[in-house]
């Protein structure tokens, strides 16, 4: 008998030797879902734990061949976009998902800390805004990243209120948009999902001790997973935050800078159990803070 394929998702993104951020952060997230990733280099980073040192963009030429090569070849179930490395990167992306409209495509390319290192950073974002946001079907961003879109357009100003400046990106065009670090109690983070409708619904987490590095990769990773499942938007991005924050919980510090998620945490749990059988390990759904 024939083992059921893996559904498969196009990630465009960049290197990170760390292997926390990026393409490598989902590599390891999609695999935890049972998904197959297939990676685009748009860019390569050179840096440690403790920070980025450099950014390094891929030829528009070479992005395209990478993703066109693969897409002619297999059929995939969904396409995420993350650091793009340039405006012409861009360009060639929102080319590619044009010709894919039916697959769920998840946007997670703004880095205020990398995308500044970028000579043309507002050409970036403008270039963003113009021809990713309206193929989008979630855009992930942080609330700092959110006002910093928001006032990168001469006709769209920057708004205290968090759901106008998240509505006028919904109005471009994209469907759901899932707002990271909004504004929380002492020890807590909190994130709230918009639809066309307006605020979903706000989540709250207990804050984990320590600074890490590529919480935001794993989380909008592990959406796009879920989506490439089968599962709605809203179950996704739970179950993407509840994974998301497990990782963070077995984080580990591998250097001397930020700790780094750990994607297959239950595997050790489940290697645990094997060699204890009465100890009481969490399963792979067990996400429950």
């Amino acid at each position: 008998m024939q083992n059921q394929i893996s559904p498969l998702i196009v990630s465009f993104g960049a290197t990170d030797p760390v292997g926390a951020q990026g393409l490598f952060a989902d590599q390891a997230s999609f695999a935890a879902m049972g998904c197959h990733g297939l990676p685009v280099v748009t860019a390569i980073l050179t840096g440690d734990t403790a920070q980025t040192d450099n950014l390094h963009p891929v030829e528009a030429d070479l992005v395209d061949d990478q993703a066109r090569t693969v897409l002619e070849d297999m059929q995939v179930a969904a396409i995420k976009v993350g650091l793009v490395g340039s405006v012409e990167n861009v360009t060639v992306i929102a080319e590619i998902a044009a010709d894919y409209p039916d697959q769920p495509l998840i946007l997670d390319p703004v880095h205020t800390e990398l995308d500044e290192q970028t000579p043309d950073a507002e050409d970036l974002l403008t270039a963003i805004q113009e021809l990713l946001l309206p193929q989008a079907s979630l855009l992930l961003i942080s609330a700092v990243e959110l006002a910093r879109m928001s006032d990168s357009g001469d006709d769209n100003p920057v708004s205290d209120d968090l759901s106008v400046s998240v509505m006028s990106v919904i109005d471009s065009g994209c469907e759901y948009v899932l707002v990271t670090g909004t504004p929380s109690g002492a020890g807590e983070i909190e994130n709230q999902l918009f639809g066309p409708s307006g605020l979903i619904k706000k989540y709250v987490w207990p804050r984990v001790p320590g600074t890490h590095c590529g919480a935001g990769s794993t989380l909008s990773a592990a959406i796009a997973a879920l989506l490439a499942n089968g599962m709605d938007m809203t179950d996704a991005v739970l179950e993407a935050q509840e994974y998301t924050h497990a990782t963070l919980r077995h984080s580990q510090q591998l250097g001397m800078g930020k700790r780094v998620p750990d994607r297959f945490f239950w595997a050790k749990e489940i290697a645990d159990s094997a060699k204890d059988p009465l100890s009481q390990s969490d399963s792979i759904t067990s996400y429950d803070q």
